[in-house]
């Protein structure tokens, strides 16, 4: 169900400072808010004092929060979907303190959505009945292993990527995945998520070994060990990655590390075209150089980032390319890949080796979503942000053809790409309070989903499905897939409580 527009209204139970959410909302679809609660068999007009009571017995009453700064900073995440507050904010410190509160809520049948950072950007976190937000992140923020000699770490989900890559420095090991923003560990495996480094380390659903998971009666799953190969049972660790919460909460996840590269080069080069920049990139892949990022900006987006950041680069469209290995075979890949540039009219092509000058280069991709908000000011100026994915082969005439659309429809709207995988994102600047905008941002998305869709690609590489991208995912399955979908969720959540209305609806 994708919701447009929403008022939310509070009123305070019994002298407490517990809610119940009065909704008004204007759908898309044809679906109320109180029929998607009886198709769900959620029978919820909000949190008794009893089961407020028995929550704080199980977590501790400093750990049960209604007020009102805590219930709006869970009310959204990083999209463009309009925020719901919860009924309550329950912050467990334990996987058997998960257990206990999903046991009261699936009893009581109340809206449970599973927390972590909230840089979600499709709004997969948001409380979209009320309910329960059971924020993962403040108390449950152990490293519970890291086992060098096995290449492999258990984290809780609390822990973000830049804190367990602090963690894991001196012991000459990394964990690769980065989508961004400092996302937890946990959180990218519920939503598959991926970034600039997945050309060379590839997603979370390679690099996830098991989960510990809480499904929504409090029974407890380890979804697997620690070895590098198993062919023992379903593969419950590919089912719950990316699942984002609807079929449980992940309280542990058993990841991967690397090796940290013993040098890593980073070179950029100006393109006269869009189609030039993007099939210097496949010729590269093809030519099996085993770059470590390969990323994309359009001219508008390099025109962003050199005001922010003062950088004088070419506004063209531009590649960014980083390489890691020995020096002789950084070497031999940076004068290979100099060699594939310049054949589709690549200029400026430079290099850096040093730490200092390499991250100077990349501080324009880096800087890339603040620069676009200096694009267009104004109270209701948002972004919205979106993605899709297409076979490599695939990828210059999506990316061309979805420009085109942009400039048509006269937003501000600069892509960025993670090109040596085929995904890219566009970045559209609307303001909230015009429909008229509105409409046509939306209209760019569809036309943009449906085209990668069309080329037997996705209309999400990396964000999800959650609220955005739900009306796209029975035109890319088809409709016997979602079924069985349905049907997977039934099973593990036959009450139907774990974060309910996302990637799919009962209708």
């Amino acid at each position: 169900m994708i919701l447009k527009n929403l008022i939310t209204v509070r009123a305070a139970l019994n002298g407490r400072k517990h809610f119940a959410n009065v909704i008004q909302r204007t759908s898309l679809s044809t679906i109320s808010n109180r029929q998607q609660l009886d198709l769900l068999k959620l029978d919820y007009n909000g949190i008794t004092d009893s089961v407020h009571d028995q929550l704080a017995s199980i977590v501790g009453s400093e750990n049960v929060s209604s007020s009102t700064a805590i219930l709006e900073q869970h009310s959204h995440d990083e999209s463009y979907h309009s925020p719901v507050l919860p009924d309550t904010v329950v912050f467990p410190g334990s996987t058997d303190e998960v257990s206990a509160v999903l046991r009261i809520c699936n009893e009581q049948r109340l809206p449970v959505v599973p927390w972590g950072t909230g840089t979600g950007l499709e709004g997969g976190a948001i409380p979209s009945l009320g309910g329960v937000v059971m924020d993962l992140g403040k108390r449950m923020t152990t490293i519970r292993s890291i086992n060098e000699s096995d290449f492999d770490a258990t984290v809780e989900p609390g822990v973000s990527r830049m804190r367990l890559n602090d963690e894991l420095r001196a012991t000459g090991l990394w964990f690769p995945m980065d989508p961004g923003a400092d996302a937890s560990v946990c959180g990218m495996a519920a939503t598959s998520a991926s970034g600039t480094n997945a050309v060379r380390y590839q997603t979370m659903k390679h690099n996830v070994l098991s989960l510990e998971v809480v499904l929504a009666n409090g029974s407890i799953l380890r979804t697997g060990g620690r070895s590098r190969k198993t062919s023992a049972g379903f593969d419950l660790t590919g089912l719950f990655v990316g699942s984002e919460g609807c079929l449980g909460a992940i309280t542990a996840a058993t990841i991967r590390l690397h090796p940290q590269p013993e040098r890593a080069v980073a070179a950029f080069s100006a393109f006269p075209s869009i189609r030039n920049a993007v099939d210097a990139a496949t010729a590269i892949m093809q030519c099996a150089i085993p770059v470590a990022k390969i990323e994309f900006m359009d001219e508008d987006m390099v025109d962003a980032v050199n005001r922010f950041s003062d950088l004088e680069n070419s506004i063209k469209p531009t590649l960014f390319i980083e390489f890691h290995g020995s020096e002789v075979s950084t070497d031999d890949d940076l004068s290979r890949t100099a060699d594939i540039v310049s054949e589709f009219g690549g200029a400026d092509f430079t290099f850096a080796k040093d730490v200092e000058e390499r991250s100077r280069l990349w501080k324009a991709r880096h800087s890339a979503l603040y620069a676009c908000k200096t694009l267009r000011s104004g109270p209701n100026i948002r972004y919205i942000m979106t993605d899709v994915c297409v076979p490599i082969s695939r990828l210059s005439e999506c990316l061309t053809r979805t420009k085109e659309d942009i400039l048509e429809c006269g937003l501000p709207g600069p892509i960025v790409g993670h090109v040596g995988d085929g995904n890219f994102h566009v970045i559209l600047l609307v303001d909230r309070s015009n429909s008229d905008e509105m409409d046509i941002a939306t209209g760019v998305i569809d036309r943009m989903c449906h085209l990668a869709i069309s080329m037997e690609g996705t209309c999400t590489g990396e964000h999800g499905i959650g609220i955005g991208k739900q009306k796209f995912l029975v035109h890319q399955l088809g409709a016997s897939t979602v079924d069985a979908m349905r049907n997977l969720k039934s099973t593990f959540d036959p009450n139907h409580i774990m974060n309910p209305g996302k990637i799919f609806s009962f209708t």
